[in-house]
């Protein structure tokens, strides 16, 4: 079955930086949309940032665009995620999603939501002050 493991989470002063790595596993999608999102509490899980395979493309939340950064590992599963310059702002619990490919644009997918994505990590936090 899917497994997706989350790992890099922590505690950072505001400025900083923290990489996160999902590592994925026993997936059989062709062809697929992957990313990180985040939830603060009391507030909705959103989308952070969002590769689609099939096209290689990225999109990133205006919140975070020019901050954080996705790279994959093809050979290895893995899915980072680099943040830079962290604001109180960015804490929230961190989650790899997948989901698969349905042909829409990464922006269109990122507007639904949590709902083209079938599989979840368990998250990872991540607190800046």
């Amino acid at each position: 079955h899917v497994q997706l493991v989350e790992s890099g989470g922590g505690s950072v002063q505001a400025g900083g930086s923290l990489r996160l790595t999902c590592a994925a596993s026993g997936y059989t999608y062709d062809a697929y949309y992957m990313g990180w999102f985040r939830q603060a509490p009391g507030k909705k899980r959103e989308a952070v940032g969002l590769i689609s395979s099939k096209r290689r493309s990225t999109w990133y939340a205006d919140s975070v665009k020019g901050r954080f950064s996705i790279s994959q590992d093809n050979a290895n599963n893995i899915l980072d995620l680099q943040m830079n310059s962290l604001e109180p702002e960015d804490t929230a619990m961190y989650y790899c999603a997948l989901g698969e490919f349905f042909g829409a644009s990464l922006a269109t997918v990122a507007a639904r939501g949590t709902r083209d994505f079938d599989h979840w990590g368990q998250g990872t936090q991540v607190t800046v002050s």
